[in-house]
């Protein structure tokens, strides 16, 4: 049957069709909120200029969705009944008298002229774009009908030839019983050498397996021996290197208090001794508890203020380290 859309023509039509209609509906929105806001600016209350661009708006979007929902339906075969026309037509209108309202209200018959010609255009494309698109429904409803057709002739055709196929079916059967027999003895035969292969093969396969898991547990426990080892050497080390450290530790604050003790159990004396060494007795003193100032200043011979100063200053930096 010539004269039949194909799926690709379909495609192509729809693609150019909403490329075109979008294009010019956009168009001729973005052109009617130039236009109409300026108009509904100089209309609107003092302070509410704002709001222009708001009806514009309104139905412009009405009109998108006009032709969305147009679009769709006719694609499906559906019909909205006369409200979408009722809405079509009304948002149309509307368009066409904001668009030419202050052309109209300053008696500019070419600015009349002018501005209606986008809006004028967007009716006619919906309308238009419409008809095309029922007209493409209809072009594929026809190609969908061939195609049904086609397929029933189809079927029929293929009825007969199985009505033929088992006419030859029966005339072959008991060659193909006999023949079926012979290969089912080769088939059991190949089936038995087959099954002897099998289990000689797994037999090697389980013998080969048991050997490799012999040597991964061997490696493994030697893996472990040797970790464990090792562990053992890195506590052993480690307990040694803290034994040490304590060690040092402890024999450096007995000779932190042997040298308090030292410092701290001198003879008072007449003169001052040099500051540095005055200093060390102040700390001295401050790890000791029960030491007085006093005591400081005996042993030091510097006066009771610088005294107190150091300890002062000592006690200060000892809080700031706390904290």
């Amino acid at each position: 049957m010539t004269g039949l859309v194909t799926p690709q023509q379909v495609r192509s039509a729809e693609r150019i069709l909403s490329f075109g209609t979008w294009t010019i509906t956009f168009g001729a929105v973005l052109y009617s909120m130039l236009t109409v806001t300026p108009l509904m600016s100089a209309h609107s209350p003092e302070g509410w200029g704002w709001t222009a661009p708001i009806l514009p708006l309104v139905v412009d979007a009405a009109v998108v969705i006009v032709v969305r929902m147009d679009g769709l339906l006719a694609r499906l075969g559906g019909d909205g009944g006369r409200w979408p026309v009722v809405l079509r037509w009304m948002t149309g209108v509307a368009t066409v008298l904001l668009n030419v309202g202050e052309s109209a209200l300053k008696r500019d018959a070419v600015g009349v002229a002018v501005h209606s010609v986008a809006p004028l255009l967007l009716i006619v494309t919906a309308e238009t774009s419409l008809a095309y698109r029922r007209s493409i429904a209809r072009a594929v409803a026809a190609r969908e009908a061939h195609e049904r057709a086609e397929r029933d002739e189809r079927r029929r055709l293929a009825e007969q030839a199985q009505e033929r196929a088992r006419a030859d079916q029966k005339e072959a059967a008991e060659t193909a019983a006999r023949l079926a027999r012979e290969a089912d003895e080769r088939r059991r035969e190949r089936e038995r050498e087959q099954r002897e292969h099998d289990l000689k093969v797994l037999r090697e396969n389980h013998e080969a397996q048991e050997r490799r898991e012999a040597a991964e547990r061997a490696e493994r426990t030697r893996k472990e021996a040797d970790e464990q080892a090792a562990r053992a050497a890195r506590e052993r080390l480690a307990s040694e290197r803290e034994r040490a450290e304590r060690q040092r530790e402890q024999q450096r604050l007995a000779g932190l208090q042997a040298r308090r003790d030292e410092l701290l159990s001198g003879p008072a004396v007449t003169e001052k001794v040099p500051e540095d060494v005055a200093r060390e007795i102040v700390r001295a003193a401050l790890g000791a508890p029960g030491t007085t100032q006093r005591r400081v200043v005996e042993l030091t011979g510097w006066s009771t203020g610088w005294v107190a100063a150091r300890f002062q200053e000592l006690e200060g930096t000892r809080a700031l380290l706390a904290a």
